[in-house]
């Protein structure tokens, strides 16, 4: 950790005072001057206020996001030092995705612990396109750090001092009307717990929902199973399709904490493998999934409804063995 011993008389006088209005006025003064050594500072000193009674923990989050979006490097590091159990908590998204917006990783590499934070900057930077290669990284995610040839360009955050887009991925609106067939026996497997792994932020500390169904049938049986009568789909290429999961299991929904597009790429990975029947023997080839998403038939789906909010709606076919599968996962402000 960068030293946080220097004299800074006006920062300690609006953290006894906790003003926390003028900590976020010096904030951006900082951030200004590039004065990074007195913006870690800040964030450091605001973030010990807490044990005195003195809520300044936005100060401490937004300094420490400013730090990891915009600061050289060694301060990046500060912030996402492995034995800081705090760092990150309650910012816009998780400091290893803002960090990777801003910085390679060979200006990084040298500088972070060894650790899962390290490990999820790599992923988070081979999204972004750059060629990460490194043996080392803890295995937190177990999936290469390489993009492979059958993934999609996935869809990442961008982030600013003060907010962020999650733009979702684009998706075909060629609908065509089917008629569900209710009364299929469901098949037992693991897609629904996936799918709730996959979107547990929705689930656990937003207003969101998910369920899924497998059927020895077709997409119009699936459906039946969820309860519809009427649907209309959309056939979408596989990459597309893996680009959704990975996007939903990127995003936090309305109110949960965002995992990051590292963990959204997992997570599609993972969901993909539990289509195959291949979580037992995990980790997978990656050109094993890649074929298997290849052999697959993917629609997006819905009930005629307007889409709000955050949702993933999705239909699998696998005419090898046919089975289908529908998913349904959607969140809302309200």
């Amino acid at each position: 950790m960068l030293d946080d011993h220097g004299v800074d008389e006006d920062l300690d006088a609006l953290i006894h005072s906790a003003d926390l209005d003028n900590l976020v006025r010096m904030i951006d003064n900082r951030c200004s001057d590039r004065d990074w050594s007195g913006l870690l500072r800040l964030r450091d000193r605001s973030r010990s206020a807490v044990d005195t009674g003195r809520q300044l923990w936005p100060a401490a989050t937004l300094a420490e996001y400013r730090l990891a979006l915009l600061a050289p490097a060694e301060f990046v590091a500060a912030v996402l030092d492995e034995s800081d159990g705090l760092s990150g908590r309650f910012t816009i998204g998780p400091l290893t995705e803002v960090a990777a917006q801003n910085h390679s990783w060979g200006d990084l590499e040298n500088m972070l612990t060894p650790g899962p934070r390290a490990s999820f900057v790599a992923h988070e930077r081979a999204i972004r396109g750059e060629p990460v290669a490194t043996p080392d990284l803890a295995p937190v995610l177990d999936i290469p750090t390489r993009i492979q040839p059958w993934e999609p360009t996935y869809s990442v955050a961008t982030y600013h001092e003060n907010e962020a887009e999650f733009p979702a991925p684009d998706l075909p609106d060629d609908w065509e009307s089917i008629e569900a067939v209710p009364g299929a026996e469901e098949l037992d497997d693991d897609v629904d717990l996936a799918v709730r792994q996959l979107v547990e932020p929705w689930l656990t500390a937003s207003n969101g929902r998910a369920d899924s169904a497998c059927v020895s049938g077709s997409v119009a049986e699936a459906l039946g199973v969820l309860g519809l009568r009427k649907a209309r789909i959309c056939e979408i290429p596989s990459d597309t399709a893996i680009a959704w999961i990975a996007w939903a299991g990127a995003s936090g929904g309305a109110h949960g904490r965002r995992p990051g597009a590292a963990a959204g790429r997992f997570g599609a990975w993972w969901l993909l493998g539990a289509l195959g029947d291949l979580l037992d023997e995990w980790p997978v080839p990656p050109e094993q999934l890649g074929a298997l998403a290849d052999e697959f038939r993917w629609y997006r789906w819905n009930a005629f409804e307007p889409e709000v909010g955050w949702s993933l709606q999705l239909a699998i076919e696998d005419p090898r063995d046919s089975v289908a599968w529908a998913i349904v996962a959607s969140d809302t402000a309200s």
